[in-house]
């Protein structure tokens, strides 16, 4: 357990909720050219959805949930034959098209198609348990940033596009997140939003038996399960801990809460500003709140996956905004120090922890309240990351003390 120490009062709660949330998740497949350590989705080749079906999940979102952004996700939504009619659809409705992808499939060619269909940008998923073939098989996170690095240059010289990256956090891992968290400075003109996930699985040790409905389930059936024993609670507290052994500053300004336990922090956001060479501080929750207010106010929609025309306007925050959040106040003053860095352009960037499914003593299963990553289930908005229990077992899976 971490011993961080992070007030959740003391941060804003980002005003995500089911109906009114700025993400909505769209999976056209469930097929992918990798096969990630940790993956909550069943690889299946011919699980293509059609354009049809596509349009009608969006259909659903567009009925239900009020977004920002659509992620495309999978899978990997590259394989998809119609990926550019399916970026053109969400372009066409009026939400930004975020591709969720490896990069395998990723050319120039396409990235340049992509752009002229309209996607607002990518999340590149890059971890060292990806089982990638060739040059990248047996690096480590470190290593991997010269693949991270290329998807990054490619994306910023189409233009215009938002570049994020996600990785899964292990236990063997975790000891490389800082070094992650410096890259991400070194690039923070290209790379607006570093992500990181704590790993979570079904292993032996839990003192659970499992259910679907009133039917009891082998938990050896399920398909996120290891029969290794494996590290799962990893917290989004841990993670701050290892990355302020190298930024202490570092300083969360938003979160989500869980379902089930109020105080935890299963979506932790933390906004930076700086230049490559000089991190000057960190947005608090009031600037938080001031961007996501005004933004529903101005546009009926909570914000994400800003363009990098709005992130590189760092300076302008500063110089604007500090009247209304002590962290900006805090940043401002550290660029002021020296009068010649107002002529440097400076940056936001986004660090998100996420903290997964916790499991309570009582068996009790705490998600992340207004999650973000929400699905389409037979015309129903459904947590994406338990799909497979819906498609296994016709609903989701309840965990109860073993007697």
């Amino acid at each position: 357990m971490s011993d961080v120490i992070i007030n959740h009062r003391e941060l804003y709660r980002l005003p995500w909720t089911l109906p009114d949330n700025a993400i909505s998740w769209l999976e056209p497949t469930s097929m992918c050219n990798l096969a990630c350590d940790g993956c909550y989705r069943e690889n299946k080749k011919d699980s293509h959805k059609t354009l049809e079906e596509v349009k009608k999940e969006l259909d659903v979102f567009q009925a239900k949930r009020n977004s920002d952004c659509i992620s495309i996700t999978g899978g990997d939504p590259l394989l998809h034959p119609d990926i550019l009619e399916i970026v053109k659809d969400v372009k066409r409705r009026g939400l930004k098209p975020i591709v969720n992808t490896n990069g395998v499939a990723l050319t120039k060619e396409l990235l340049g198609k992509l752009k002229t269909v309209g996607v607002a940008g990518f999340t590149f998923h890059v971890d060292s348990k990806q089982g990638r073939a060739s040059q990248w098989k047996g690096k480590n996170e470190i290593q991997l940033n010269e693949l991270r690095y290329s998807f990054a240059k490619m994306v910023a010289d189409a233009g215009g596009i938002s570049c994020s990256f996600n990785s899964t956090i292990y236990e063997d891992t975790i000891q490389y997140v800082p070094e992650l968290v410096k890259w991400a400075q070194d690039n923070i003109d290209i790379v607006q939003t570093m992500v990181f996930i704590c790993y979570r699985y079904i292993v032996p040790s839990m003192p659970f038996d499992w259910y679907a409905g009133g039917k009891k389930v082998d938990w050896q059936k399920i398909s996120y399960h290891t029969d290794a024993e494996r590290k799962v609670d990893i917290l989004s507290t841990d993670v701050v801990k290892k990355i302020r052994e190298k930024f202490p500053d570092f300083s969360p300004a938003a979160y989500l809460n869980g379902t089930e336990k109020v105080d935890s922090l299963k979506w932790l956001l933390t906004e930076r500003i700086g230049t490559k060479k000089k991190i000057y501080g960190h947005v608090g929750a009031k600037f938080m709140e001031l961007v996501m207010v005004a933004n529903h106010l101005f546009t009926g929609k909570y914000m994400s996956y800003a363009a990098p025309n709005l992130t590189s306007m760092g300076r302008a925050a500063m110089l604007f905004l500090w009247p209304f959040d002590k962290g900006l106040r805090k940043a401002t003053l550290a660029m002021l120090k020296n009068p010649f860095r107002l002529f440097n352009k400076a940056y936001m960037q986004s660090i998100m922890i996420i903290q997964p499914v916790d499991f309570m003593e009582d068996g009790r299963q705490s998600m992340c309240d207004g999650c973000p990553d929400i699905t389409v289930w037979n015309g129903e908005l459904v947590w994406s990351c338990r799909l497979e229990e819906q498609k296994q077992f016709g609903s989701f899976l309840r965990s109860v003390n073993k007697q």
